[in-house]
């Protein structure tokens, strides 16, 4: 009885919450200033405002419950973005599935409608952590319910279309976001998102890194991974010494061998995520000959690619909510290295439960990413996937069911981790502007009877449009 007591209760203060919070948007304002509309929506504060020509750019705190099945049970102050152009135009929400970003940014489905953006940032990536952490409510169920909450709070201003996007994780965010909350978006333009179905079944990456590229780079590029393990004890001298110089600690990897281990294995991946086949040339980068190389030189081609202090506690520690993912529900890929013999190898790919604290208790639900890779293959609709025809992270992606409407799948060739539509070629770039104009209800008449004419709305701003891949050290997407 007590229980079932309890249980009414709580249900009552989870619908008089919600009613209040309906009830407080329903007054806010129509008219006024954008700062003292947005500021009247329930449960945002302003952190700062900051100017950009043609825009107000809003840095704000959002209140979210740590667990949206239990409100009641404690808040946290979410940290998410407001680029504000016009009521009136579309709003692309955006979120890259990790911190989100205080410099004024636009994603390029912005640019293509010309709207507003809302970023948001990942649960857990701090400052938007609950304290204490209770990590067991970091999934993405709970992260989705985050995006459907500003959604719900910011529709009431923002009541033209919406489209949602993301890269990598920022677009296995929008996917998932577009499972449990289907019917909150126009569209979804997911850029190079992994889909790991299987997380024991990575054979996959295995036929990518075996027919990347050419023959030559990969053999260059193999050289100089398999020298760095043959030469481990003398660069792991250097490495020491690194780390006493920069203050860095291996609590949680284990051991400073350990995580030596794990940025050279990273090297042949972290090249093809973030450069081009032509940086295979690059002398300076990728010794030529890796046998007649010094250690300097293997080491700081090792080190500009994987970056030595990223299995370091403080490399780390930044991204235990991703690892944690990873090792819960995400997956993590683990390949092989036919090109070094077993002997140079001790460890292999680490799990992700090496590189979360032990005192973080973690256990994967093989289930999570199974019920994704189904829902979107039966039931996407208004959903555009980008894929990069050299990167790793595209040997496992996403795809549509015969069941799927108005959905896509691209591919830029020869495009790494950054593909995105306007590296596609003429013809897909044509038709994936056009779809992303259309969810966003600002299609003209002339490229709906004829999508080949379709281009972005907004002119390209040096400064607001800078795209540069953001170079995440380490295997994370």
């Amino acid at each position: 009885m007590r229980k079932a007591l309890t249980w009414v209760l709580s249900l009552v203060v989870l619908i008089g919450t919600l009613s209040t919070a309906g009830a407080a948007t329903a007054a806010e304002p129509e008219t006024g200033d954008i700062k003292d509309r947005l500021l009247a929506i329930p449960g945002v504060s302003l952190i700062e405002e900051k100017p950009y020509p043609g825009y107000r750019f809003f840095v704000l705190n959002f209140t979210q419950p740590i667990d949206h099945r239990r409100p009641s049970k404690g808040t946290f102050q979410q940290r998410i973005t407001m680029l504000h152009k016009d009521t009136a135009r579309p709003t692309v929400f955006f979120t890259s599935g990790y911190n989100v970003s205080t410099t004024p940014r636009r994603s390029e489905p912005t640019q293509i409608v010309d709207g507003n953006q809302i970023s948001m940032e990942y649960r857990f990536f701090t400052p938007s952590r609950p304290d204490p952490a209770n990590w067991s409510k970091l999934d993405i169920w709970q992260a989705a319910s985050d995006q459907h909450r500003i959604f719900k709070a910011f529709k009431k201003i923002y009541d033209k279309k919406w489209v949602s996007t993301g890269g990598s994780k920022g677009g296995m965010t929008a996917t998932y976001y577009e499972r449990f909350y289907p019917r909150d978006m126009d569209g979804v333009v997911a850029y190079v998102a992994p889909n790991d179905v299987v997380n024991k079944e990575d054979s996959a990456y295995d036929r990518f890194f075996a027919n990347v590229g050419t023959k030559e780079c990969r053999d260059r590029l193999n050289a100089v991974q398999r020298e760095a393990l043959v030469r481990r004890e003398p660069l792991k001298k250097k490495y020491a010494e690194f780390a006493a110089a920069e203050g860095l600690t291996f609590n949680t990897v284990g051991s400073l061998d350990k995580a030596y281990e794990a940025v050279v294995l990273d090297y042949v991946w972290g090249f093809w995520q973030y450069n081009q086949l032509a940086n295979c040339g690059d002398d300076a980068l990728i010794p030529k000959d890796a046998k007649k190389a010094t250690d300097d030189e293997i080491w700081t081609s090792i080190d500009t690619i994987g970056g030595f202090s990223s299995y370091a506690d403080q490399g780390l520690e930044p991204y235990t909510p991703y690892y944690y993912q990873a090792g819960t529900q995400l997956g993590a890929p683990a390949i092989v290295f036919p090109h070094i013999e077993k002997k140079y190898i001790r460890y292999g790919y680490q799990p992700p439960r090496n590189f979360v604290p032990r005192d973080i208790t973690m256990k994967f639900q093989p289930h999570a990413m199974r019920d994704v890779d189904t829902w979107v293959r039966n039931n996407a609709h208004r959903m555009l996937f980008v894929y990069g025809e050299n990167d790793p992270w595209g040997a496992e992606p996403f795809h549509l069911g015969k069941k799927a409407r108005d959905s896509y799948i691209f591919t830029a060739p020869g495009a790494n981790h950054g593909a995105n539509v306007s590296r596609l070629v003429d013809s897909d770039k044509a038709l994936a502007t056009a779809r992303i104009l259309e969810w966003a209800g600002v299609a003209s008449a002339t490229v709906q009877d004829d999508p080949s004419k379709a281009k972005p709305l907004a002119k390209y701003d040096s400064k607001l449009d800078k795209r540069d891949i953001e170079k995440e050290l380490t295997l994370r997407p």
